[in-house]
């Protein structure tokens, strides 16, 4: 695994390469390219796989830490990693926000993408109940604004749908390392609005030469974010593509990145 650091207008880039082969960007939000080692390893037999850390988050820094996030901004950090890599346009996996920013970075710099498979991304004006949904979105930023990120990811997890498990006194969860805990709070005090408030250019995406797969999760349905992918996929007018598991189906336990990395590598030699 080779590490880098790219200057960019207002940050500073941190991103790995590893492997060989076609060059597939693997990019969350706020995931960082830490949380897709997994799945990286899988893929790195098959492709050469670039991950990075979204400027402010991780090991990538920001110049003024007030920014917001947003995914045009992002759009354009991935495409200067992308040109630092190869002349070619790349393959893009992209999970959750960086699925977003997929989304971004198809419709704005169609040259760089070859094909985008966008994972559940949150992208909530798509559907019917935007207006609900905005305003509870809403609440999870303005919890956190008064009451801490606690509270704020607390009614961030019953938004999203997510389970959250009971507490188990005689076992009691790691504390978040520092950078965790500062990512976490940069999600919500600076991407969570933007990158859900994102609405996707349909006329780009389906005018640009890249080819784009919605995917879902087989266990998210009902889901905040696979609603949002479905209701993305029906304006695109294509399927939505399953792939094992939940949201972070790449991260649960068992065999679950490998049977997300045979998804995505099959899905991924449809291109071929």
């Amino acid at each position: 695994m080779s590490s880098h650091i790219l200057d960019v207008p207002g940050a500073r880039l941190h991103y790995e390469t590893v492997g060989s082969g076609p060059v597939l960007a693997v990019i969350g939000l706020p995931m960082t390219g830490s949380g897709f080692a997994r799945l990286v390893a899988l893929l790195a037999a098959d492709y050469t796989v670039v991950t990075y850390d979204p400027r402010g988050f991780g090991c990538s820094t920001i110049e003024d830490p007030e920014l917001d996030v947003t995914p045009e901004l992002t759009a354009d950090d991935v495409r200067r990693v992308l040109e630092a890599v190869t002349d070619e346009p790349a393959l893009v996996f992209g999970s959750s926000g960086g699925a977003v920013t997929g989304l971004a970075l198809a419709a704005l710099h169609p040259e760089r993408v070859r094909t985008l498979v966008a994972h559940e991304p949150p992208v909530i004006e798509m559907l019917p109940d935007a207006e609900q949904v905005r305003a509870q979105v809403r609440d999870v930023y303005d919890t956190y604004l008064a009451a801490g990120a606690d509270a704020a990811f607390g009614k961030f997890m019953v938004m999203a749908g997510f389970e959250v498990p009971e507490p188990d006194p005689a076992s009691p969860p790691a504390p978040p390392s520092e950078q965790d805990q500062a990512d976490g709070e940069r999600m919500l005090a600076h991407s969570l609005l933007p990158v859900t408030s994102y609405r996707p250019g349909i006329a780009a995406l389906k005018a640009a030469p890249s080819r784009v797969v919605i995917a879902g999760g087989a266990t998210s349905d009902g889901q905040l974010a696979h609603r949002t992918a479905s209701a993305l996929a029906d304006a695109l007018g294509g399927p939505l593509v399953e792939f094992p598991g939940g949201h972070g189906g790449f991260l649960e336990p068992g065999d679950g990145p490998e049977a997300f990395a045979r998804v995505l590598c099959q899905v991924l030699a449809e291109d071929a």
